[in-house]
């Protein structure tokens, strides 16, 4: 019957032997990391201290091994970094986008403060005490932050190059109280009015207009997706005959580093693929680019530059800001369109809906981040009240 073999990370008996008049050598077989016995010695005045010095070793040895990739607890942290990037290459499950992100959040948000230590150095209370002040500066910088040094500790954990993850033990950030914006109706009709006199020349501000910013806005309007959704609808998407017209979003417009701006077949998530139908004002303004589009290609963007290939989200914020700005509004941006038609409809037809029409999975991030509270009390509360206190006054 074979002997079991010694567990990795034991060691077995200690030897003794003099160096000198005033030196002692102590020294033993380890079982290591990769199953092999090696050598292991240590030296001290005397034979006590030469095997206190030892097992000190030993100890360290059996808790931070040797990992994957060439990490160990006194790699820096950027060796990490890089070894990190690299694993989330082989895994390949990240868009391009994500992947950009996080490289950009990890480089420029936390290496500056973690470059210099090594993984053995980066414990719980200095995590917590980085991204406290982090979110002193921003609460989101300090949300993508902890998402990443998340990932990259939990890879050194996974190959156990360190015992535990810190940032699970971090506090909880508190997110500011945010109030959710939306436009007026009577703001609306001033960013019509707005786009309508640049248009006109009466405002200038930028290249000569084609007629595409105001129609995008209706679209915004009229269907409360996101602008890179509104600029990725293809002719083939719309269908505008019958009484109901309708749009299929299924796509957006992206921008990556190194890789030209271009439509991704899918938008954000997969209840974000959906098909809306159309107000009689969207359709007016549909039909009126489709004149100038002068294309029957279905897979062709309905929103283009000259030479139809895809609009940047980022050009387009600018050029409405642009618009706006010189007419006098102020905070006129993509995103609070569709707060605003999220809002109306939650008014009408209750949150649920909403969260329909924005493409959200749960109703409560509709909720929180594009309806604008009503404050107002029921005036029935006072009628109640009086005809329960009375009162002639």
């Amino acid at each position: 019957m074979a002997r079991p073999r010694t567990p990795i990370g034991t060691y077995g008996t200690i030897s003794h032997r003099r160096l000198g008049a005033k030196r002692c050598e102590a020294r033993t077989r380890y079982r290591d990391w990769d199953g092999r016995l090696r050598l292991v010695q240590s030296t001290g005045p005397t034979k006590t201290a030469a095997e206190l010095a030892l097992k000190r070793k030993l100890a360290e040895r059996s808790l931070f091994q040797p990992a994957f990739g060439g990490l160990s607890a006194d790699s820096k942290f950027s060796a990490l970094v890089d070894y990190w990037l690299e694993d989330l290459d082989l895994e390949d499950r990240l868009s391009l986008t994500t992947r950009q992100l996080y490289e950009r959040n990890i480089r420029t948000l936390v290496a500056p403060a973690f470059e210099e230590l090594t993984l053995r150095e980066i414990g719980v209370a200095r995590c917590d005490y980085f991204l406290k002040q982090l979110a002193k500066q921003s609460y989101n910088r300090a949300r993508q932050a902890r998402v990443v040094l998340r990932l990259a500790l939990g890879l050194a954990v996974r190959h156990e190059v360190i015992p535990r993850n810190p940032i699970d033990h971090v506090s909880r950030l508190r997110r500011p109280a945010r109030t959710p914006d939306a436009f007026h109706d009577s703001e609306v009709e001033l960013i019509r009015d707005a786009i309508y006199l640049w248009e006109q020349r009466e405002i200038v501000a930028g290249p000569k207009p084609d007629g595409q910013l105001g129609q995008v806005l209706e679209v915004l309007l009229g269907t409360s997706v996101r602008i890179g959704e509104v600029l990725a609808i293809r002719i083939g998407d719309l269908s505008l005959r019958g009484d109901n017209p309708t749009v299929h979003i299924s796509g957006t417009i992206v921008s990556q580093k190194g890789v030209p701006t271009h439509r991704q077949d899918h938008p954000k998530t997969s209840r974000s693929v959906r098909t809306i139908t159309l107000p009689p004002f969207a359709v007016r303004a549909i039909r009126e680019r489709l004149k100038k589009r002068l294309s029957i290609d279905p897979n062709a963007l309905l929103f283009c530059n000259r030479k139809g290939g895809p609009l940047t989200t980022n050009n387009f914020r600018r050029r409405l800001r642009d618009v706006t700005d010189k007419a006098g509004l102020k905070g006129v941006t993509p995103h609070k369109f569709r707060r605003t038609g999220a809002t109306a409809i939650n008014e009408d037809g209750g949150i649920d809906l909403a969260a329909e029409l924005l493409g959200h999975t749960d109703p409560r991030i509709t909720a929180q981040h594009y309806i604008v509270r009503d404050h107002r009390v029921n005036p029935m509360t006072a009628t109640m009240l009086v005809s329960r206190f009375g009162g002639t006054g």
